[in-house]
């Protein structure tokens, strides 16, 4: 309804471009990278986008109360996290990025001293808006899919399953086309040889001129179905739901802040790899009902849930909009669809936290005994497996 008023939203994205990295194709382990200028200016637009929509008073998605884009932003209505993990600062980065599209430097960023003085941040007003740097060895939120046996189990039964088998077979043929493109890396349908592709053809201009105009969609394809065939599940609470079911808590909390009248928070913001998108858009039923592709987003890629506040004052509803990168113009609104509810339009917030407060995983100690792990990220002590 356009006469509803939003409370508040929950945004989750995608860092950005950035150089090549290698992530070990059974545990998902990663290399450290760097994120790149371009990267830096994708998060800047997607922040400037959000910016527009969220906090200019003048939008008709503006925030109520926030904060708004004529003022200095206000620490309490704002909560960001990033993950620290595998791919180094580039998730980090990403979000210091995008909070300068959402927060641009002003000279409202200044104070007068005793003696007469104005002073202004640095680079011409710069606000600090601090992140939360998500270590996953001390908080398995926002990348609980690591060091995850159960998962690890998981991906090795994908591998071995017939529909993995039978995409292995068919592609053979055109796998064994891109050995001299890949430099020495090994060619199989395991093995992610779509990133190495794709981040070559954005920077090397010798190398894009080199592969055949069809390959790089060609390996994204099969890119996409080995990330949704790893980060998926036929049941919410399954293991390859767990990069999402990690995030969960963080967002339900969100969405509950937002709504309480009395909590300052507006805005809530993770930076993260592409992992937790594609378990969310399998539990929340976009991917079977053809809403959203089954496969990596794209850098910069963004989700924003508004929390409304219907205009016949019943209780609050969730949005879902969808931005898929840069080329994507603007953000679409999307259905969802899971067990409580048929897909039709907003969702109540209730029918979403009832719905998915069950298979969260809240806690280092439940991520132990869902993964199985005993060991790493601090775990000591033998925990018996659920």
């Amino acid at each position: 309804m356009s006469n509803d008023k939003i409370l508040g939203i929950v945004v989750i994205a995608r860092h950005g471009d950035r150089q090549g990295f290698y992530q070990d194709p059974d545990s998902y382990t990663a290399s450290a990278t760097s994120i790149t200028p371009l990267g830096e200016k994708q998060e800047s637009q997607l922040g400037s986008l959000l910016r527009s929509l969220y906090l200019d008073a003048s939008s008709p998605t503006y925030i109520q109360g926030i904060s708004n884009s004529t003022s200095l932003f206000q620490q309490s209505q704002v909560a960001v996290r990033a993950d620290a993990g595998g791919e180094g600062g580039v998730i980090f980065d990403s979000a210091v990025a995008l909070l300068q599209g959402l927060w641009p430097p002003t000279p409202l960023s200044s104070t007068i001293l005793a003696n007469g003085n104005n002073i202004t941040s640095p680079l011409n007003g710069y606000q600090f808006v601090p992140i939360e740097s998500v270590e996953p060895n001390e908080d398995v939120s926002l990348e609980g899919f690591t060091s995850c046996n159960t998962l690890n189990d998981h991906i090795a039964a994908f591998y071995d399953s017939p529909a993995f088998l039978e995409k292995a077979n068919q592609s053979a043929s055109f796998l064994s086309q891109l050995h001299s493109y890949l430099d020495g890396r090994a060619v199989t349908l395991e093995n992610m040889i779509y990133d190495y592709m794709n981040v070559q053809s954005i920077h090397d201009a010798n190398f894009a001129s080199r592969l055949p105009p069809t390959f790089l969609a060609r390996a994204r394809d099969l890119a996409n179905f080995h990330e949704y065939g790893v980060f998926s599940d036929s049941q919410a609470n399954g293991i390859g739901n767990i990069a999402a079911r990690t995030m969960l808590p963080s967002i339900l909390t969100a969405f509950q802040r937002i709504a309480n009248a009395s909590d300052p928070l507006r805005l809530h913001y993770s930076s993260i790899s592409y992992k937790p998108f594609l378990s969310l858009f399998n539990m929340t039923g976009l991917v079977q009902s053809g809403e959203v592709e089954a496969g990596i987003v794209n850098y910069v890629a963004a989700v924003v849930f508004e929390v409304r506040q219907p205009a016949s004052g019943d209780e609050p509803v969730l949005r879902f909009n969808f931005k898929n990168g840069s080329d994507d113009t603007s953000f679409h609104s999307h259905d969802l669809h899971f067990s409580g509810w048929n897909g039709d339009g907003d969702v109540p917030l209730a029918t979403f936290i009832n719905a998915f407060q069950p298979v969260a995983v809240n806690t280092t100690l439940d991520w132990c005994n869902v993964c199985g792990q005993t060991t790493d990220r601090g775990l000591v002590l033998l925990v018996p497996v659920s």
